[in-house]
């Protein structure tokens, strides 16, 4: 079940970054009037768009999912930072614990996110099984060369027949 929660969790944080970037690319213009009111680039703003965009895809596929997710932690505390730094208004207040809480939430999935249901976790399982298959076909192969030495040892008539540690 909280493989299920996990999941779930990160692919509603995923959406909530797709959701917000595409009007920035889209139509740019309130997002750099915006972002020119916090003293910022307004240049910035389709830049911004792509990166919450490809981000939150990345996220929801669980594609690198571990660095996706801190570089989002980042971008949501500069966001706090930026934008929402007057905690005497209550609307502002709110806008920079909503942000917090989901920087929370992206901690959450660089520690365990990557464990469920992702591209990443996929590339370790699958690399596990041919770790696995390679020892294993490394141990057949020994297994092969000693039943060859073996062979050609009895062949040769060296086998100790007597059992007294000497061949003959």
């Amino acid at each position: 079940m909280s493989a299920i929660a996990a999941f779930i969790g990160r692919l509603l944080l995923a959406l909530l970054f797709v959701l917000a970037g595409i009007p920035k690319i889209i139509d740019p213009s309130s997002a750099a009037s915006l972002l020119e009111a916090a003293n910022l680039p307004g240049s910035l703003a389709q830049p911004v768009g792509v990166f919450e965009v490809v981000a939150g895809l990345l996220l929801a596929l669980g594609f690198m999912t571990r660095l996706v997710s801190i570089l989002l932690f980042g971008f949501t505390l500069l966001t706090v930072f930026f934008f929402h730094n007057q905690f005497g208004d209550p609307l502002q207040a709110a806008q920079a614990i909503k942000n917090v809480a989901i920087a929370g939430g992206l901690l959450m999935v660089f520690a365990y996110g990557h464990m469920y249901w992702g591209y990443d976790r996929m590339r370790a399982q699958r690399k596990g099984e041919r770790a696995a298959a390679d020892a294993e076909a490394r141990a057949h192969e020994a297994e092969l060369r000693a039943a060859r030495a073996e062979g050609r040892a009895e062949a040769l008539g060296t086998r100790d027949r007597d059992g007294d540690g000497h061949p003959g």
